[in-house]
């Protein structure tokens, strides 16, 4: 049988029939059934795709889907040439420019269009970014390393680990800045894990990618690139941040700190914004502007790594009729904490009490954040907050519920009892909190 790259997507007794024919993707194939022949070249299929139709293309350009069937003839005419993606090489920087390392862990940033099936594939590494984009040879000596190749919905806890491992790597090796391509539905995540993982940073560390693919014309893929290596290279902070569009034009990138960011849009180029918070600066012009004032200086700091993550936390999202045997099934199934997402100042249904107040018995740290995007919990104002906190559940200010769900991770696996974890995670340690919530930034 031929290997999955050669006939990817077919599958099935189509695909055991074109095996048989040492038929690849891209070969002048001729296919006859009954009184009908066509030929075409092969053209590949998505992989959720059914298997009982071959698809190639005419020479009038046109692809055409033919129904398989067992009598029907396939022969290959000729081995075409397979397409591939060249890019150009790349440019030379100047032996004087700082040093800046990209990892690249996939997403639509490192991801080209597959016109054949009009689908998006992680293909473009992290190198090839470079070959793209040949203004950043003005900018530093970059460096492109592969860690995975993932779309971000794919990433765990696990993989933070990782990045933050080879980020203290790479820092530790003389680089004077890191960029990390990342897919963005997940990207705030990531960008919160580095930002506890990561203490003690003495050069920046920016997280950027992309809400269309590189080869696109609308692709907001270089600037925000171009952007992220020159903050990585000459900004004056030293904090784990998140790069992309202000705008739906191209005129600014802005900087939003990794514990104070959401993706607030699908598809939007501006889909990520600060919450509760100013991003902490701006790329525009090809300068960088700061915007917030208290931020942390680059400098000569020892960077301290703290990359585990305990995977036993579980985010529940209250709404009408949420059932409470959710909780007592985390209790059972041995998880050590949950987030409770709220609804308004950081309350649930009294049908939960039961639940919760074993859990905590149970030795769960249990936290509350809220619903609404903007805005801080109150418990204190209502008396089901109060009872919830008599009950024990800790309430987090104006804390994002990604950035606390990756907190509640991290402070687990960095602590010997719920007392040391609770701590942590009442102690303001890469600005998750905000000492006053702002109503807008603007």
């Amino acid at each position: 049988m031929m290997n999955e790259d050669v006939l990817r997507g077919y599958r099935g007794r189509l695909r055991e029939k074109l095996g048989s024919e040492k038929i690849g993707i891209g070969d002048l194939i001729k296919v006859e059934y009954g009184e009908k022949s066509y030929e075409g070249i092969l053209m590949p299929r998505l992989e959720s795709a059914d298997e009982f139709h071959i698809v190639i293309k005419l020479k009038t350009g046109y692809n055409v889907g033919i129904a398989f069937e067992e009598d029907m003839k396939i022969v290959r005419l000729k081995e075409a040439k397979k397409p591939t993606f060249k890019p150009p090489p790349l440019p030379e920087s100047s032996s004087d420019l700082p040093e800046i390392s990209i990892i690249s862990t996939g997403g639509t940033i490192a991801s080209r269009v597959d016109y054949a099936t009009g689908g998006v594939h992680a293909a473009i590494s992290s190198r090839d970014l470079l070959s793209i984009v040949p203004e950043l040879s003005e900018i530093a000596k970059v460096e492109g390393d592969i860690l995975f190749s993932v779309f971000s919905e794919n990433i765990e806890p696990k993989d933070w680990s990782m990045m933050a491992k080879r980020v203290a790597d790479k820092i530790k090796s003389g680089f004077e800045g890191i960029v990390i391509t990342h897919g963005t539905d997940t990207m705030g995540y990531s960008a919160a894990a580095l930002s506890f993982a990561l203490s003690s940073l003495p050069v920046p560390v920016i997280f950027v990618g992309s809400q269309r693919s590189s080869d696109r014309p609308s692709s907001d893929a270089a600037s925000n690139l171009i952007a992220a290596v020159s903050a990585a290279a000459q900004a004056p902070f030293a904090e784990v941040v998140l790069a992309m569009h202000e705008t739906s034009s191209d005129d600014s990138i802005v900087f939003h700190r990794g514990t104070k960011v959401r993706k607030c849009h699908t598809s939007s180029r501006y889909a990520f914004q600060s919450v509760n918070s100013k991003p902490l600066a701006r790329f525009r012009d090809r300068r960088i502007e700061m915007i917030e004032k208290n931020f942390r200086h680059r400098g000569g700091r020892e960077l301290i790594l703290r990359d585990k993550f305990n995977e036993r936390v579980a985010l529940l999202k209250f709404h009408p009729g949420f059932n409470p045997e959710i909780i007592d099934w985390a209790v059972d199934e041995g998880y050590k904490g949950i987030i409770l997402e709220g609804t308004g100042l950081g309350h649930v249904s009294s049908k939960c009490y039961k639940s919760i107040e074993r859990a905590i018995h149970e030795g769960l740290i249990i936290c509350m954040t809220s619903q609404c995007i903007w805005g801080r919990i109150n418990m204190n104002v209502y008396s089901t907050g109060r009872e919830l906190i008599n009950l024990g559940v800790t309430p987090l200010e104006d804390m994002l519920t990604e950035t606390a769900f990756v907190k509640l991770t991290w402070a687990l696996s960095q602590s010997n009892s719920r007392e040391e974890a609770l701590k942590l995670m009442a102690t303001n340690l890469a600005g998750e909190f905000s000492h006053r919530t702002l109503y807008t930034w603007k």
